[in-house]
């Protein structure tokens, strides 16, 4: 284990910043007003974060780094209303409770759940009995359910086997959940998590369309455990192997591959199977940021709209639902790799360095460092070229009926070339 002398200094307390803040190309569309994913209206998001305990491992006893994050797509209202939904898993070596129903009906039913792979059961368990409090019905008159929860390896920094996470975090995190801005870091499910071996834990940013493009709001939150130093890249910069050798002293986690859990919401109105297509394009958003999708890694995406509410009871027989043409679904695509890449960025500027079981330590990113090389990396504006002379207009174009045979085409793009004549003619 190595003691604090041997770690770099970083100006600890260091002051954190989300990652606009370094001055990042961060795409072209324009954040919505939290820059979160709650500024798709109707989704409230809240945390319970489980921080107690320090030194060696004591299975049950401690240090607890850990804790649950709730996103819920509909005002506490969607067993009722239910959203649309889709899902994508790049890399399957992890876990999310749920997602094969959500596949196969394309729909969500109850809060989304992210906390470490060993509280699974408990957050699952908890999410049930809160469920069957707001809606009796469950069970008996109502369908059976399947919560949503989603999970990441904490082990490195947390006793995950003591599994920490109980039915009051479960809960605090549903009944503290809200609009507006969401903590960021090492709070609720991502309070042990570590990306590209610096701090991490939740992240979130959004995206605004140009009413040219709808005017949709597109929002992404993540729980970022994923990938090596070695690995990470910012704005396409390779800040991993600039500060690497700094960091070569420090302790890292060796056999944990990491993993990633994204929920893309969105208030476009889109089908099941488009929300799948966007969750794949989440996908490319991770890999901007570094992730190879390691063998042991589990990348997992969950998506959905809130723009049609399907009921769960109704007198008809037909629903009837808006849905986007797919030629319109580019600018979505491109919003929901954007705000993925700064997700996953927010959740490593916001967190501070973490020491966890077994003094094993997680340092937080420089952002002072990073900050100096995007500066050093910024394109520079060319000086326009002074315009060309102008020049004398091409000479016109012979008509086809004038044009020798090489310059004279036919509708596909084939020369077409005089038949010979008939003797006689």
């Amino acid at each position: 284990m190595k003691q604090p002398e041997d770690r770099p200094q970083i100006h600890n307390p260091e002051k954190r910043f989300r990652a606009r803040e370094l001055g990042l190309p961060l795409g072209r569309f324009k954040p919505g007003k939290w820059n979160a994913i709650t500024d798709v209206e109707g989704v409230l998001v809240g945390h319970s974060t489980i921080i107690r305990g320090a030194g060696p491992l004591r299975r049950g006893r401690g240090p607890v780094r850990t804790g649950v994050t709730a996103i819920l797509p509909n005002e506490k209202n969607v067993f009722e209303q239910r959203v649309t939904g889709g899902g994508f898993v790049l890399n399957g070596a992890g876990e999310v409770s749920g997602l094969t129903q959500l596949m196969e009906w394309g729909l969500v039913e109850t809060p989304i759940f992210l906390t470490n792979t060993l509280s699974v059961g408990q957050v699952s368990d908890a999410a049930v009995q809160w469920m069957v409090e707001q809606f009796p019905g469950i069970g008996g008159e109502h369908d059976v359910l399947i919560p949503l929860v989603g999970e990441c390896d904490d082990s490195w920094m947390n006793d995950v086997a003591g599994r920490h996470v109980l039915a009051e975090n479960v809960y605090e995190a549903l009944q503290t959940a809200s609009s507006g801005p969401v903590a960021e870091g090492s709070v609720g499910g991502g309070t042990g998590m570590i990306c590209c071996d610096f701090k991490a834990g939740i992240g979130t940013s959004s995206r605004k369309l140009a009413p040219a493009f709808g005017g949709y709001t597109v929002g992404v939150l993540v729980m970022n455990n994923f990938g090596h130093m070695r690995d990470l890249r910012v704005a396409g910069l390779p800040i991993g192997p600039l500060l690497e050798p700094r960091y070569r002293n420090v302790s890292k986690r060796a056999i944990n591959y990491g993993s990633i859990i994204a929920v893309v919401a969105t208030d476009a109105p889109l089908s099941s199977h488009q929300l799948g297509r966007i969750a794949k394009r989440v996908a490319l958003g991770i890999g901007r940021a570094g992730s190879i999708a390691a063998h042991g890694s589990g990348e997992i995406i969950l998506a959905f709209s809130t723009a049609n509410k399907i009921p769960r009871t109704t007198q008809k027989m037909i629903y009837h639902m808006k849905i986007l043409l797919d030629q319109r679904l580019n600018p979505l695509y491109e919003a929901a790799i954007e705000a993925t890449e700064e997700a996953i960025l927010n959740s490593l500027c916001m967190a501070r360095e973490m020491e966890g079981v077994n003094g094993n330590f997680a340092p937080a990113l420089p952002l002072q460092e990073v900050k100096e090389v995007v500066q050093r990396s910024a394109i520079k504006p060319r000086p326009r070229p002074s315009p060309p002379p102008p020049q004398a207009p091409p000479p016109e174009a012979p008509r086809v009926a004038e044009a020798p045979p090489s310059a004279a085409r036919g509708a596909e793009g084939m020369m077409t070339v005089p038949l010979p004549k008939e003797p006689g003619t």
